[in-house]
């Protein structure tokens, strides 16, 4: 039985969380390889899942075995990514109606995201969603990227609260142990791109944004659609 009142603030990871920028990914993975003669394997992609983007370019590639460097592997992919955005954005089921508890309740919320500054701001504009959250923290807040508890624990300490008080969603393992590491009350929001990750050591995995178990947890009910 989770006690509500030990909750005080929510921490959302982004990509695969809020949006379903991770399946976009997953389409700018597979051209990039495409166009060396590779597949993108889900292996691959969860070594990639969830890290910031130099890290998760270097892994493929290391695994790939290819001659570019990760600024242009980088580069390239953002153009992909730059063309299916527009056609393709969408927020992830539940994640309004979820907001709107939050406020509607005086819970405190951020972002804690291994993208970068730019990228976050420009995706969060879309929808003019960075007004709703307290503050952003990105990849370059960090020195260490997740699975590394750095970024958690930098959300905890910048939104007042002690880690154990701070709900955290993520949707991939590395970002989930990065949250079970810094010690937050961590639960697992998988979407189709995770299904298969292992998020031992969560809360639990919910549905999606709008599964039940998470309302209870922070003791709040759902807005009217």
């Amino acid at each position: 039985m989770v006690d509500s009142e030990t909750i005080h603030a929510v921490v959302f990871d982004m990509d695969g969380l809020m949006f379903n920028t991770e399946q976009l990914y997953i389409q700018v993975g597979e051209q990039l390889l495409q166009r060396r003669g590779q597949e993108l394997t889900q292996t691959l992609l969860n070594k990639m899942m969830g890290r910031p983007s130099p890290i998760a370019f270097q892994i493929m590639i290391d695994e790939c075995q290819l001659n570019d460097t990760s600024a242009e592997l980088m580069a390239e992919g953002d153009e992909l990514f730059s063309a299916i955005l527009d056609q393709s954005l969408e927020t992830m089921s539940g994640l309004y109606q979820l907001l709107d508890a939050l406020e509607l309740a005086n819970i405190p919320k951020a972002i804690a995201t291994s993208s970068r500054r730019e990228y976050t701001e420009k995706l969060l504009g879309r929808f003019d969603l960075m007004p709703r959250f307290q503050f952003a923290l990105t990849c370059e807040d960090v020195s260490q990227g997740k699975p590394d508890p750095e970024i958690y624990l930098s959300a905890c300490s910048k939104i007042g609260f002690t880690p154990a008080n701070v709900l955290v969603l993520e949707d991939s393992a590395n970002g989930c142990r990065a949250a079970i590491n810094a010690g937050t009350f961590a639960v697992a929001v998988p979407g189709e791109h995770s299904r298969d990750h292992d998020f031992d050591g969560a809360k639990f995995i919910a549905e999606s944004l709008a599964d039940s178990r998470i309302y209870t947890a922070l003791g709040i009910t759902p807005t009217a659609k």
